[in-house]
């Protein structure tokens, strides 16, 4: 007698069995997690460019605060000095908005802005914390 025939209804119904259908779902699970396992080292890479690009930008516009002033912020000014004209000594007399919030980093925490720079004692120290948001030698700065 052939199997495939009518008569054995069992033999003719499709679909999956339930030990197909975890098999792939397995399958699935281990993609996924591989997929967010490797991610996860392009984001954090993403935020490395990122505290690059924003060091960069905020360098500019120091140096065009100190190309209307003639001078850069103090740290007690810091970045602040972009958003609103300081108060304390030295003021500016020539000062213009330069930006409209205060800059952070990816991980949402305050750039650290120094002047004189404790690395760059001509100039001036800004960087991240980092991930861990403690000051160590793996900060992420304009040295």
């Amino acid at each position: 007698m052939n199997s495939f025939t009518p008569s054995n209804p069992r033999r003719t119904r499709g679909g999956f069995s339930l030990v197909e259908i975890i098999i792939v779902l397995a399958i699935i699970a281990v993609l996924m997690g591989s997929a967010i396992y490797f991610m996860g080292g392009a984001v954090g890479g993403a935020k490395l460019t990122a505290v690059e690009g924003d060091i960069s930008n905020i360098t500019a516009l120091l140096k065009l605060y100190e190309l209307n002033s003639r001078f850069l912020p103090t740290t007690e000014q810091g970045l602040k000095a972009l958003m609103e004209k300081p108060t304390s000594e030295p003021v500016p007399r020539r000062w213009t908005k330069l930006a409209d919030k205060m800059f952070t980093d990816p991980w949402q925490r305050p750039y650290v802005y120094v002047y004189p720079g404790k690395r760059n004692p001509k100039g001036f120290d800004l960087y991240s914390l980092g991930e861990d948001g403690v000051e160590s030698e793996d900060d992420l700065g304009n040295w």
